[in-house]
């Protein structure tokens, strides 16, 4: 399970994306309700993801710098690369489009307890 709070220049890069992204509106069902946006989140600096690829199960490392710095490509705008197969996805887990995760990272029903604590497993309408 992976929980990152994202940085304004991180939240900066989704709308960019979209033409490169093979479901940039996150329409398959791989997240609740409540994480149907643009962050694919309940609060837009924080990002609740299960760390697998949809491919084959592999999990994808944290890309997080621009461009080259991080092996990357010079139009690489940060995220998310599965080593195995190659695999890309932005900071709100989207893939890329003609890569082989079929589908975006799984966002799980989570709720917020306090400003400190998330529960995983249960969406209470995003509450």
């Amino acid at each position: 399970m992976w929980i990152i709070n994202r940085s304004q220049p991180m939240l900066e890069t989704l709308p960019l994306l979209n033409d490169a992204l093979a479901d940039p509106k996150s329409e398959k069902p791989m997240q609740p309700a409540s994480c149907q946006n643009e962050t694919r989140s309940i609060k837009p600096e924080i990002l609740v993801a299960v760390g697998i690829c949809t491919h084959l199960g592999c999990s994808p490392s944290a890309k997080f710098k621009k461009g080259t710095e991080d092996g990357m490509d010079a139009s690489w705008l940060g995220g998310f690369l599965c080593p195995c197969h190659g695999s890309t996805f932005d900071f709100a887990g989207r893939v890329f489009k003609n890569k082989p995760a079929p589908d975006n990272l799984e966002v799980p029903p989570h709720m917020y307890l306090s400003e400190k604590r998330i529960l995983i497993g249960e969406d209470k309408k995003g509450a």
